[in-house]
């Protein structure tokens, strides 16, 4: 198995862009940790990044350069709405993808390479342009076919609901024309509502589910966390301030119990809504309870949620949630949203998860949650201990590279005896 020869293939490989970016750079760290021989082919937008993370590898990271068509692209689309935005980095993408695959034809030939690995974008309808490359392809794990719950659904507006579903009507004719995912050896796909959500051009390939997400242990311990006497319940939210985060849900939830209960919130993450949302803490009189800190990279979110209590993400859209194990992994317990990622990481032993039914309900759910969590360390001890062991035993990204090594040699194995055959 140690004989195999993986090239990644990715827009973009980076930690500090989060995301679904970090997936095709704990592929590569991983297995290159494991002396497996491995290339990372991305975009130079990140190369510096890169070269510093992996100083050794610098012969071994490829990258492409933006188009013209690229820059002007980001230049006059305007990125208000979720569709417009969506549209410009698919273009974008299949842009890259035209680049790169020529590169990786020749990096197939050249260094023998025995799988392509395209892990992003993770978008089920995307199309791919890795296919007749000499080498069998894994594309995925996917994760996607998520919308928003009934009573949110007004999170998106009319154009971007029609523009989605013409989008996904399109699906399986793009596939048709641009077969990545039609020639791909196996398709991975995190969950059955991602298996729904594939094109019906590519329901022939063989697919197989494996969590989207992981975590690094070695970054995100329990052992980091503190051990201070008891005091005021810190909770805190991780992620983008965008209207579907929930987060106005959140200040809202801990304005109920303000006055019977000693909690704080600290939000890590900025975005178009922070401004809004710091003048919904002031106006609730939450404006020493709830602190903004802005961005903070993942080298330091850790070190920052080490004094924490409990992680809440009230989300509403989110189809992986790396947060959460992120989260897990560090003994946190979690209170999230019982729609999308979070609910397929999380149940009752670690977390608490509210149903979306309405605003006015989970709101008063958060509530609840929060309360009891603030008011006993020891529920938020064992929910945490629980969520920490779920982690390290089905989460670790050195357990996912060990399946992922058994799918390469796998796939490898079926296109060597094709080949044998023709």
């Amino acid at each position: 198995m140690t004989s195999l020869r993986i090239l990644i293939v990715a827009e973009h490989a980076s930690v500090s862009l989060g995301g679904e970016a970090t997936l095709p750079f704990h592929y590569f760290r991983v297995l290159r940790a494991r002396g497996i021989e491995a290339w990372l082919l991305c975009h130079d937008r990140i190369a510096h990044e890169l070269r510093e993370a992996f100083p050794a590898e610098r012969d071994r990271l490829l990258f492409v350069k933006d188009s013209f068509v690229q820059v002007a692209l980001w230049r006059v689309t305007s990125r208000k709405t979720r569709f417009a935005l969506t549209a410009t980095e698919a273009m974008s993408h299949m842009l890259t993808q035209a680049a790169q695959r020529n590169i990786v034809k020749a990096l197939v030939r050249e260094k023998r390479i025995d799988v392509v690995h395209e892990p992003i974008p993770v978008s089920p309808v995307q199309p791919s342009a890795m296919f007749d490359l000499g080498a069998p392809v894994i594309v995925g794990p996917m994760n996607g076919g998520l919308e928003y719950p009934d009573s949110f659904a007004y999170l998106d507006g009319p154009v971007e609901r029609v523009s989605f579903r013409a989008v996904r009507l399109m699906a399986s004719a793009v596939n048709r024309a641009l077969p990545g995912k039609r020639k791909a050896s196996l398709l991975l796909v995190a969950n059955e509502r991602t298996r729904r959500a594939l094109p019906a051009s590519v329901a022939h390939v063989p697919t197989l589910e494996l969590v989207e997400n992981g975590v690094d242990l070695a970054r995100f311990s329990s052992d980091a966390r503190s051990s201070e006497a008891p005091r005021r319940a810190r909770f805190a939210f991780v992620g983008r301030l965008v209207n579907w985060k929930g987060v106005d849900m959140l200040i809202e939830a801990l304005a109920q119990i303000a006055a019977s209960c000693d909690a704080t919130l600290d939000v890590f993450g900025d975005g178009v809504e922070r401004a809004s949302l710091e003048a919904l803490a002031l106006s609730y009189g939450l404006g020493e309870r709830v602190v903004f800190h802005g961005f903070v990279s993942q080298a330091k979110l850790p070190h920052r949620l080490a004094s924490i209590d409990a992680l809440v993400l009230p989300s509403l859209r989110e189809c992986g949630g790396a947060v959460v194990l992120e989260a897990m992994a560090l003994g946190l317990p979690v209170i999230a949203t019982k729609w999308g990622g979070p609910a397929d990481y999380l149940d009752a032993s670690c977390g608490v998860l509210i149903e979306p039914r309405n605003r006015a309900f989970m709101i008063a759910a958060l509530s609840d949650a929060m309360s009891s969590l603030a008011q006993s360390p020891e529920l938020r001890k064992r929910l945490g201990a629980s969520g920490r062991d779920k982690a390290r035993a089905h989460y670790d990204w050195e357990r996912k590279v060990d399946r992922m090594l058994e799918l390469y040699a796998h796939v490898a194995h079926k296109h060597g005896d094709r080949n044998v055959a023709e």
